[in-house]
């Protein structure tokens, strides 16, 4: 039994404390508050890219990745130190974030352009989003441009697997020939082709929209920046760990 670590052990305890906030706090208001939105929605809040991390859509999905952040964090913190081991995690949540919105404005720019060259209002296209009502007189069009924003526009982002998966990357540099296994193929393949192997899963998953392990409303791309976050972190400080720029 691996004994959980101090920096672990109290991120496990206000992840539990924000998810029974969901529960019991508010009738979904607590959710509305500290969920991330798309900046161009109005429930978004600044304070939401880093309160998202703690937020959980269910206890599946609370059980899985704390069950996760005890099994690599541990380890990664034991190694690393409590400050490194932080770092880590917040920037890879930082990076999860990035790439998922960013991904949401590649799909939204284009099309809210495209509206607005039409001849729709700013107000107008807004209202329609948030309602999902469509204004009299929308073509065929607008209408599939606005069905292709809609999801972006509206979409709601919780959970630590961002920050989780940076911590897997670091993992997996530390200890490359780790055997690890899927829960339900139990068999056993090293980290360094295990941990690519999921990242590849998620971008393509992000990409096209198919599921392969994962619910399909899973934030994807926000896997792909928590992990390239930690890896890059963790690849500049072995590229740099006998010179001045080492972490201390």
């Amino acid at each position: 039994m691996i004994r959980i670590s101090e920096a672990v052990k109290h991120l496990m305890i206000i992840n539990v404390i924000m998810f029974i906030g969901t529960l019991f706090i508010g009738n979904g208001v607590f959710y509305e508050w500290f969920a991330m939105y798309f900046p161009k929605n109005d429930a978004f809040q600044p304070w939401q890219i880093v309160t998202h991390m703690f937020m959980h859509g269910g206890i599946s999905h609370i059980l899985f990745n704390m069950f996760a952040l005890w099994m690599f964090g541990t380890p990664v913190e034991q190694v690393l130190g409590k400050k490194r081991f932080l770092f880590i995690y917040f920037s890879a949540g930082l990076g999860a974030v990035a790439l998922q919105v960013g991904y949401y404005y590649f799909q939204y720019v284009p099309n809210y352009n495209a509206l607005l060259a039409s001849g729709l209002s700013p107000e107008h296209i807004k209202q329609m989003l948030a309602t999902n009502k469509l204004m009299e007189g929308v073509s065929q069009s607008q209408l599939l441009e606005l069905q292709t924003i809609f999801p972006a526009f509206n979409a709601s982002m919780v959970g630590a697997s961002g920050c989780i998966m940076g911590v897997l990357a670091a993992f997996g540099m530390m200890n490359p020939n780790a055997e690890l296994m899927l829960i339900f193929l139990p068999i056993p393949i090293k980290a360094k082709y295990f941990i690519p192997g999921i990242i590849i899963l998620d971008l393509i998953s992000g990409i096209t929209g198919q599921s392969f392990f994962s619910p399909s409303n899973t934030a994807y791309m926000a896997h792909v920046g928590g992990a390239l976050a930690g890896f890059l972190i963790m690849w500049y400080w072995k590229k740099n760990q006998f010179n001045q720029n080492r972490w201390y």
